[in-house]
């Protein structure tokens, strides 16, 4: 979908529900390796629902006795990365209390965390993915058959947190008990060669590609994070036919895990235009200089109206706002 129209949608999409004035509980923070990160990304989301004159909560559910404020409509959990934000252990707390709420589902939340599952959903829906194996335990010799370089990543964790290149064999060792400091699991994939983008899915839409290019070595925790660090390039700089191929492949990888509302799918390009499917993120980042955003902005949705997007969709789930939480 060209950017205009994107645009033309969310003007369509802004109804007299979305002008009403909510009362809104942001999960921010958390217990995970994602903490400083979701303490960013919401303090924009807080400051860009109360611009929209939406009477906002922040709760930090460091603790699992976590209470939500009363008369809370809905809640965000946009800044909720990592570990229980985004492996549908909150998303399950609030369906068993009736809450409505931003983003994916439980099921899809859980399987997307999974870097395995989403591989295997990918494959029987087609969707081109790069080869890989789970490995169990840091003492796990080389595998057989497989030449480097690989890249070894924790099956559960997001954010590039434990992400490990391997270039020899001889750093094998060391790669995995880097990586198995994170999980319990640890997922061993060939490291493609190509370009690295990302494309953001909303409301069941592909947004414009953005691709990602690291000034130097590849985009690991550090040069996602530190500021001037990568290069950002949105619309990604590829033909026509290219750029279609890799938002059906983002598209198809989020359909394939149950997604719903909206996320962002980390795709490879291989040099000859073939797109390959990395990884699907349900509560990507929501800084207003975070990849989603940058992607919906070239499409002329500015980040309030973004926020304003991710909590119409939860809303339109319940056939109206009302209260469902807390009391007087």
């Amino acid at each position: 979908m060209e950017p205009a129209e994107l645009k033309q949608r969310a003007n369509q999409a802004a109804s007299p529900m979305n002008r009403q004035r909510l009362t809104i509980t942001v999960m921010l923070g958390g217990p995970s390796a994602e903490r400083e990160v979701s303490l960013s990304s919401g303090a924009g989301v807080v400051k860009a629902l109360r611009s929209l004159g939406h009477t906002v909560f922040e709760l930090d559910p460091k603790t699992p006795d976590w209470v939500l404020p009363p008369r809370t409509e809905v809640v965000c959990l946009a800044p909720l990365h990592g570990t229980y934000g985004e492996d549908g252990t909150v998303q399950e707390q609030l369906e068993a209390l009736g809450v409505p709420y931003t983003g994916c589902d439980a099921l899809s939340s859980r399987i997307a965390f999974d870097k395995a599952q989403t591989k295997q959903r990918c494959l029987a829906a087609g969707i081109p993915t790069a080869k890989y194996l789970v490995i169990d335990s840091e003492k796990t010799p080389w595998p057989m058959g497989w030449q480097p370089p690989v890249v070894v990543k924790p099956v559960h964790q997001g954010s590039s947190v434990g992400l490990q290149f391997v270039e020899r064999v001889s750093d094998w060792s060391a790669a995995l008990q880097e990586t198995f400091r994170f999980d319990s699991q640890a997922l061993v994939e060939e490291q493609i060669q190509g370009r690295e983008t990302t494309v953001g899915i909303l409301d069941g839409r592909p947004l414009p590609v953005v691709e990602v290019r690291p000034k130097s070595g590849a985009y690991d925790y550090r040069n996602k994070y530190t500021p001037g660090c990568t290069e950002y390039l949105c619309p990604a700089p590829f033909e026509e036919a290219v750029t279609r191929r890799i938002q059906n492949a983002a598209l198809g990888a989020f359909q394939a895990i149950g997604g719903r509302d909206y996320a962002r799918v980390d795709v490879m390009v291989r040099p000859a235009g073939e797109p390959v499917v990395l990884e699907v993120n349900t509560l990507p980042g929501m800084t207003p200089t975070s990849l989603l955003p940058k992607a919906a902005a070239v499409a002329g949705i500015g980040y309030e109206e973004l926020c304003r997007q991710i909590i119409d969709l939860a809303i339109r789930r319940t056939r109206g706002p009302r209260p469902v939480a807390g009391g007087d």
